[in-house]
């Protein structure tokens, strides 16, 4: 089984989302024997943002580099990834990556029925945080919102949000926050089975 361990936070040590994702991939490493998992850290080694040579393949170099990224998603059963709320939405490496993973005719295609995902049986743990509280339904929401649908798009629905919200208020908040979290990772039996 394969994990693509994705974070994209640019707080470094200080990240919420990052502590988050690395205690779901533990999580995974003890309930899943021989693991493989892959990390990718969107802030440290950001992709370039899709421009006209960069879709056309006219850069060769970014062109293998955006295979790449595919590929390692195409290649997992599992992503972790670490999606914090950046200005209601989320990081603008994460959009870039995102990108390079809704690709047409690989990830989604087009049928007389409409658009279908390709990207079926992958399951997906998000871990979202927020310096607010926003809950389960805000209209300023289109960080959790956005991710469940272009995800959905690509036929990931295999979908669970770990969610720490209010992180900004005090440091109070944010412990009990983290630990509301930590303690909401559902572990994942039914792969280690």
């Amino acid at each position: 089984m394969k994990l693509l361990h994705i974070d994209s936070a640019a707080t470094g040590a200080g990240s919420v989302t990052r502590e988050l994702t690395a205690t779901i991939v533990a999580r995974w490493q003890e309930a899943v024997p021989g693991l493989s998992v892959t990390y990718r850290d969107l802030d440290a080694q950001p992709l370039p943002h899709l421009t006209g040579p960069v879709l056309t393949k006219v850069d060769q170099v970014a062109a293998e580099s955006s295979e790449q990224v595919l590929q390692q998603f195409l290649d997992s059963d599992v992503i972790v990834l670490g999606a914090p709320m950046y200005n209601f939405s989320v990081p603008s490496t994460l959009k870039a990556w995102i990108d390079r993973v809704a690709v047409a005719g690989r990830t989604f295609h087009y049928t007389e029925n409409g658009p279908e995902g390709l990207a079926k049986g992958k399951r997906m743990v998000i871990a979202s945080g927020r310096g607010g509280v926003y809950g389960d339904s805000s209209p300023a929401d289109f960080q959790e919102a956005y991710l469940r649908q272009v995800f959905g798009f690509l036929g990931v629905t295999d979908i669970e949000f770990v969610r720490a919200e209010g992180v900004a208020y005090s440091p109070q908040h944010r412990t009990d926050a983290l630990e509301g979290a930590k303690a909401a990772i559902q572990v994942p039996l039914r792969e280690a089975a």
